[in-house]
């Protein structure tokens, strides 16, 4: 994929997962909407964000019981359409399917992993493995912006840029131009999963 920045800018990166969900992608089957959903979200800063893997399309109740017990989370969604027995519903579905973001103690997790459909934390050699802040917080930001977004494959390589304008400045991402359009990919590199979210040539810059 390439895309091009002041006549100057081009991105070579390799695909890993599926595709941005696109109306004419997936057969008419599903598409993004103007408005995603509303992230699950409680804001404590005094622990550090923690990946927890979970079991297909057990996202909202985990996230309802980390939040039970007292603990931050963070379950980003984006609303989309789906044709269903030719009838087109519109739902909210998890931007990262399978994980949420908890703020805890690492070493009392118990808690976490005791939760029903919880499969694990995400860790190195059973070692902590915090997810980064910025990148949490750029994964806020999309999500409050109301700006169309949906799941992306995880780029390696690539030019980063940085949204210095609008309700998501700050954002720093990969640059990608899909069909004519511009669009910033947001990467949690401990999870190998990215989310893309258009965007106008006019608010970005580069990072150098």
């Amino acid at each position: 994929m390439t895309c091009d920045l002041q006549n100057a800018l081009r991105v070579s990166c390799r695909i890993d997962q599926s595709l941005w969900i696109d109306a004419g992608d997936q057969g008419g089957q599903e598409e993004p909407l103007e408005r995603p959903g509303k992230a699950l979200i409680v804001e404590d800063h005094s622990q550090p964000w923690y990946a927890v893997r979970v079991k297909s399309n057990f996202e909202r109740a985990v996230a309802s019981s980390v939040e039970g017990r007292g603990l931050t989370s963070f379950l980003p969604l984006y609303r989309t359409r789906r044709t269903h027995f030719n009838r087109v519903e519109e739902v909210d579905l998890p931007l990262l399917p399978g994980y949420l973001f908890a703020r805890f103690d690492f070493s009392n997790r118990l808690p976490v992993l005791q939760i029903p459909g919880v499969v694990h934390v995400v860790s190195h050699a059973r070692q902590p493995a915090p997810v980064e802040e910025a990148e949490i917080r750029s994964l806020q930001r999309i999500v409050d912006s109301g700006t169309p977004a949906a799941p992306w494959p995880f780029l390696e390589c690539g030019r980063r840029v940085r949204i210095d304008k609008g309700s998501m400045r700050g954002v720093e991402g990969i640059l990608l131009k899909i069909k004519n359009r511009l669009r910033i990919v947001v990467s949690i590199t401990l999870l190998q999963r990215s989310v893309a979210v258009e965007i106008d040539r006019d608010l970005i810059q580069p990072v150098f």
